[in-house]
């Protein structure tokens, strides 16, 4: 094969209409999450009964809101959940290709090469956009055990194996686990159906990015070999410390970023909380579960390490266990109502350094 017909084909596959070549991104995530193993109908049937017994007791013992239009539970798998949520995560990568489509100029590119740098920006962001997918596919155990919300659907989800490892990994009887799980994805949408919630986010994820700075240099030098394709194979194959292309590097403001992790942490914490709430009757192992899942959730996956190393976002999810501590101090010192103070508007939520210092919020916000 000619160096002219790698070209054509590089040509065609990177072809984009958007800021993140999608096409591009499916490709990597199917690579990543395997094939298709629809989940056995009885066990669907008992993770979907096992949902309806946890809304119920959520019901009992909060006042979170209904959701609107109310979808069942999706026990799913690997592949199937990836391809439900390809882009279900996409603002976690589209802010970034403006900044990195203004790094990727290089003066004098003229015909093949040129046509093909043009959209190089938006092949890369597919490629970690996939990547990230990927990589979450096989080890999420649902919506909830990412602490982001989805942009394009609010349906609820859990991806059966990935239950069923965390299950075995840890001598856990499954149907507790199943409902522990069960509880913590009905929570988590429960939280998200707060009226304000997802556009917070939103807001806090926005001026995050607005001050990522790419240092592309590296990458420019590496493409100045690109009519070589042997470079080009290096440079899209060449892994760093969590296995992706370290292509993209960014920085951003470190304030900017605590208040995404006080977000994340808080969702998760609460979440951790109101389980706890509504399932300590049900689940005697729900000590050792939340023990286990505390001890994962402290370990960065592939995903986050990804998400760090793109654009500096590094989740430090294992503050969730300082903010469910954050919400049992709250309520044994002022009360129930003092705690659901949070959910009023987004000012109430606490940041991160008042996860572990609860008396500093209700100084903020009780004595407003």
């Amino acid at each position: 094969m000619d160096d002219e017909s790698i070209f054509d084909q590089l040509f065609r596959l990177l072809q984009s209409s958007g800021p993140v070549n999608w096409k591009i991104a499916r490709e990597v995530t199917k690579s990543l999450a395997g094939s298709v193993e629809p989940v056995e109908p009885a066990v669907a049937e008992e993770y979907r009964e096992l949902a309806h017994m946890a809304e119920l007791r959520i019901d009992a013992t909060s006042d979170l809101p209904a959701r609107a239009a109310a979808e069942e539970l999706n026990p799913t798998d690997r592949a199937t959940w990836a391809a439900d949520n390809q882009q279900a995560f996409r603002l976690l990568v589209e802010p970034l290709a403006d900044k990195l489509g203004a790094g990727m100029e290089i003066p004098g590119a003229t015909g093949s090469m040129g046509a093909m740098l043009q959209p190089l920006g938006p092949a890369l962001l597919g490629m970690q956009a996939g990547t990230m997918i990927g990589f979450m596919s096989q080890r999420i155990l649902g919506q909830f055990d990412s602490g982001i919300p989805a942009m394009d659907h609010e349906r609820p989800y859990l991806v059966v194996p990935n239950v069923a490892q965390f299950s075995f990994e840890n001598s856990f009887d499954d149907r507790q686990v199943r409902l522990w799980a069960a509880m913590h994805e009905m929570a988590f949408h429960r939280l998200m159906a707060i009226e304000w919630l997802r556009g917070h986010f939103v807001s806090l994820i926005t001026s995050f990015y607005d001050t990522v700075e790419f240092d592309v240099s590296g990458l420019m030098g590496r493409l100045g070999n690109l009519e070589d394709p042997a470079q080009m194979d290096a440079l899209l194959s060449a892994e760093g410390e969590s296995g992706v292309p370290p292509l993209l590097r960014g920085d951003a403001d470190p304030d900017r970023l605590a208040a995404v992790q006080a977000f994340i942490a808080f969702v998760e914490g609460y979440g951790d909380h109101l389980v706890r709430a509504a399932g300590a009757q049900l689940m005697h192992d729900l000590d050792h579960i939340e023990a286990a899942y505390s001890l994962r959730r402290s370990e960065p996956d592939q995903a986050e390490q990804f998400l760090q190393q793109m654009a500096g976002l590094e989740l430090q999810r294992h503050r969730a266990s300082d903010a469910a501590a954050f919400c049992v101090e709250v309520k044994h010192r002022w009360g129930e109502d003092a705690l659901a103070r949070v959910w009023e508007e987004p000012d109430r939520l606490p940041t991160r350094d008042e996860l572990t210092d609860p008396v500093g919020w209700a100084a903020r916000v009780l004595l407003d």
